[in-house]
């Protein structure tokens, strides 16, 4: 972890710096670059990014950066930041004071660090594998509920996640034997909650590697599981289902099949 801490210490800045220009600009105008039918676009995205970017090329400058909101340095660089500069933009654009400034780090291929910052609430999470996951530099834990009846689940459903018809069953399905279901409407921030024992688990059919990559690592160090099934060869696109380790989440979807 020692070799690691440079990194971390500058993923933490950047993301502070990050939130704090999203937190002052939280209650201005938004202006929107692109609506889609389930999403929207805010010039803000890439102001943020391009923000965290010059942060973190400025530190290390031989690493790259895969983005949402686009990609800088070479493709074949050991190490590489994997950013979302807000994860949960349809929240911040209605004034939902909901989201996250998400930054992984990928050393060789294997992403090894995470750091997700919720400036609203002025919460950091950490960690890096191996070592204790973190909020505010307190030890976080995954909950020890292991009933799906006590349960406090996220389940993506809909059209928005691509599951359509399927993912509306689902949704039901598992609505009937949980305690609460719960949709925050950012996905880094929901995973640092489970990670924290606030939820229990999050079921989603169409993520981006830059929304999860940083709280997968959050959530592991902290106890938790997650997989995740790639839809493209890049690795970029595809579904999570991620838990506390307890739950029987898993024989649940598998009855899907």
């Amino acid at each position: 972890m020692s070799e690691l801490a440079p990194y971390l210490a500058a993923a933490e800045h950047a993301a502070r710096s990050a939130g704090a220009f999203l937190r002052s600009s939280f209650h201005s105008r938004k202006v929107v670059d692109e609506e889609l039918a389930h999403d929207i676009k805010l010039r803000l995205d890439k102001e943020t990014q391009a923000l965290i970017t010059a942060e973190l090329l400025a530190a290390f400058p031989d690493s790259a950066i895969l983005g949402e909101e686009g990609n800088s340095g070479s493709a074949a660089a050991a190490y590489r930041w994997i950013v979302d500069p807000l994860d949960g933009t349809v929240n911040y654009f209605f004034g939902i004071p909901i989201f996250a400034v998400s930054i992984a780090l990928q050393v060789q291929g294997r992403v090894v660090l995470g750091c997700v910052y919720d400036p609203m609430q002025d919460e950091m999470f950490c960690a890096v594998e191996g070592g204790p996951a973190t909020c505010n530099g307190r030890t976080i834990h995954v909950s020890a509920r292991s009933r799906m009846a006590e349960a406090a689940v996220f389940c993506g459903h809909g059209a928005h996640d691509g599951s359509g018809e399927a993912g509306i069953r689902r949704f039901a399905r598992i609505s009937s034997q949980v305690r609460k279901m719960r949709i925050l409407g950012s996905a880094a921030v929901t995973l640092c909650y489970v990670a924290a024992g606030r939820m229990d688990a999050y079921i989603e059919s169409r993520i981006s590697l830059w929304d999860f990559a940083a709280a997968k690592v959050i959530l592991e160090c902290a106890g938790g599981v997650l997989d995740f099934t790639p839809a493209d060869a890049a690795g970029v696109k595809g579904s999570v289902v991620s838990w506390n380790g307890l739950l029987p989440l898993r024989g649940i979807l598998d009855e899907e099949a």
